[in-house]
């Protein structure tokens, strides 16, 4: 039980696009809000142990099917900071996975 005088919120961090990410939103002509959804409701997380960054992996419909989609992110005590999108191909996953690159969290 918390005491009457502790204040608890709920609030959720704010989620903050990167420079990069919105540039490559425009240059792969993807839609403004998937990055946000994608951080919200992918399935897989990792931890890139190259480049320090976490993970989200969710799938999309982009340039005509249906592809699993990679959102790169960095999580501060304030915010989100979505750094990038792109699509992921099926050896790149398997393969970061598999040399250890990328941790399951």
């Amino acid at each position: 039980m918390v005491p009457p005088d502790c204040f608890v919120s709920n609030m959720k961090k704010a989620i903050v696009y990167s420079s990069h990410l919105q540039l490559r939103i425009k240059i792969r002509e993807i839609d403004n809000e998937l990055p946000r959804q994608i951080y919200q409701k992918g399935k897989e997380k990792y931890f890139d142990t190259k480049t320090g960054y976490q993970i989200v992996i969710g799938e999309a419909y982009y340039r005509d099917k249906f592809r699993e989609m990679a959102v790169v992110y960095e999580e501060t005590t304030d915010e989100i900071v979505i750094i990038t999108i792109y699509p992921l191909k099926s050896y790149e996953k398997v393969s970061r996975i598999e040399s250890g690159r990328w941790l399951k969290k």
